[in-house]
């Protein structure tokens, strides 16, 4: 898999991971709406694979899988961001939705229930969940952004509790934008660990097997 300086070969790692690039893009597939071509994903994905292979170093002290892991998810989540592939019909309804869920919340001070808003939107019950629904995509690509801006943290506020308090929600999403703000700012192997801790749910000792450390005691 090396080479006789000790760097790896590329042509062979691009063939043995390029099912791990096909696996993590129907992961992400199943959330994100029709629209959206399996064969992007890949594509992007496949840039990530080989951004991992050119950065990836031997001392770094997490298994290559793992490291190449992040970097497609990571590049396949960049592409997303970078195309406008939400369709427009669905975020002209976003739009309404959004709007809709302002003024029920301004008019009986709470959140509105699901069928309050299929109601103001003239929708039937299940047109409005097959519309979220659809839409859970949107909120994924942006889960890592949390800019708040325009239709990226509708959902967020949506599926609360009807009895959560606005500014509550508020708060957490500014105390998750900064958490966000911070973790960026880590040197890529701190981000690495952190990623395995709350992304592929490791606990302590499972992350020093990986990353070639021992858990303190």
């Amino acid at each position: 898999m090396y080479t006789a300086a000790g760097q790896p070969n590329r042509e062979q790692l691009v063939q043995r991971y390029v099912p791990l690039v096909k696996r993590i893009a129907y992961h992400l597939m199943a959330r994100l709406p029709p629209s959206v071509q399996f064969d992007d994903l890949v594509q992007n994905g496949m840039i990530g694979l080989l951004d991992a292979i050119d950065r990836y170093q031997e001392g770094f002290g997490a298994q290559f899988e793992t490291y190449a892991t992040q970097r497609v998810r990571g590049a396949i989540l960049d592409g997303l961001r970078e195309n406008d592939w939400l369709p427009r019909n669905l975020r002209r309804e976003l739009r309404r939705i959004e709007a809709a869920i302002n003024q029920l919340e301004h008019a009986h001070g709470r959140a509105p229930s699901e069928r309050e808003l299929a109601d103001a939107l003239g929708m039937s019950l299940g047109d409005y969940q097959k519309t979220l629904q659809d839409a859970r995509g949107h909120q994924l690509v942006y889960l890592e952004d949390f800019t708040g801006d325009g239709d990226e943290d509708y959902l967020e506020r949506h599926f609360t509790d009807n009895d959560a308090d606005p500014a509550a929600i508020l708060e957490d999403q500014g105390i998750k934008a900064m958490l966000v703000t911070a973790i960026g700012q880590l040197p890529e192997r701190e981000r690495l660990m952190m990623a395995l801790y709350y992304e592929q749910d490791l606990n302590l000792r499972e992350i020093g097997e990986v990353m070639g450390v021992t858990e303190s005691r």
